[in-house]
């Protein structure tokens, strides 16, 4: 009987392949990847039973590359890791439809638990947060939209990577496109966040939980 096929995604390699470690007597390990890109590629390549996926990675983060897996497919269930602790990011999470949420801190032993409450088809989320998720989902109404939500793929992922202290040049180098268009991207961001000018998309993008 073949093995539950399960693929990594961390740029932190020491954490991958101690997770690696904690799985390999029961599941197969198909592959390690350190950036959100890389992790969309190799999903829709290798077509794994379950993803393990940190939030905060390089070029896309767990969030929306998630959204773009699942987007396309059905089957594969995603977990994902954090070390934040604020409910935004598992609202998030669990929004696009990501199948557990776990902090990173958490016992080893929580992430197999998660992997067998996946593949039963139910959603896992950490005990640490279950009931302040479940109070946010009640008072929904009282939190105001994510404003990320206006951004195209595009531009979040243009925002990421200036997060990450990329210049204008070497983001048009990483996602193929001339400095020209990348520029274009940053003035339509201030525009549709309202922003006073470039230099406050950076700290917009921290304090609403992109990186």
């Amino acid at each position: 009987m073949n093995k539950t096929t399960v693929l990594l995604a961390d740029d932190h390699v020491m954490v991958a392949e101690g997770i690696k470690n904690l799985l390999k007597e029961s599941y197969e390990v198909v592959g390690i990847v350190e950036d959100g890109n890389t992790l969309i590629q190799k999903a829709r390549q290798l077509k794994p039973d379950v993803i393990v996926s940190d939030i905060s990675m390089p070029l896309m983060n767990g969030i929306n590359a998630a959204e773009k897996i699942l987007s396309t497919d059905t089957e594969t269930k995603i977990i994902l890791l954090t070390m934040h602790p604020e409910i935004k990011y598992a609202l998030k999470a669990l929004d696009v439809g990501v199948h557990g949420y776990l902090l990173k801190h958490a016992a080893p032993e929580e992430l197999l638990i998660a992997i067998k409450s996946v593949l039963a088809g139910k959603t896992y989320i950490t005990p640490t947060l279950a009931a302040d998720i479940m109070d946010a989902y009640k008072n929904k109404n009282d939190f105001s939209e994510d404003p990320m939500s206006v951004l195209t793929g595009r531009q979040r992922q243009v925002l990421q990577l200036l997060t990450e202290s990329h210049s204008a040049k070497e983001i048009a180098n990483i996602l193929n496109v001339s400095s020209r268009t990348v520029e274009f991207h940053k003035y339509k961001m201030v525009e549709v966040l309202k922003l006073k000018n470039a230099s406050e998309l950076v700290p917009f993008a921290i304090k609403n939980g992109l990186v």
